[in-house]
């Protein structure tokens, strides 16, 4: 089963991440722009998710992904870690959360990291 290591070891195998306790809790960023936070529940993580996807996104597969009452103005989505199929789905879900994140001269250094790269 995924587990808040595997979360952290994709998250800072991305580029130029690194990690930042905030509220009590790790945080990753790239470019001072935090990208993922693994809240204390040990059961989820936290991805940058735009608001207009994130509706459709919880719709289609609740089990997997929700949003805390206080985080519902965000632009944040939960993964549950047991919902997870497997280390590629993971890192799917890491890797496009970065890419809001980073810079667009970095995203584009690293063809790799497009969708479906």
């Amino acid at each position: 089963m995924i587990n808040a290591d595997d979360v952290r070891r994709l998250a800072m195998s991305l580029p130029e991440t690194v990690e930042k306790e905030a509220w009590s809790m790790p945080t990753f960023r790239v470019a001072g722009k935090m990208f993922i936070t693994i809240p204390d529940d040990g059961t989820s993580f936290a991805v940058r998710c735009p608001r207009h996807e994130r509706a459709e996104l919880i719709a289609a597969e609740p089990e997997k992904f929700w949003v805390p009452p206080h985080e519902a103005g965000s632009a944040w989505v939960r993964v549950r870690m047991a919902a997870l199929e497997d280390m590629d789905e993971l890192r799917d879900i890491l890797v496009d959360s970065w890419r809001q994140a980073a810079p667009e001269h970095l995203a584009e250094a690293h063809p790799a990291l497009r969708p479906g790269g």
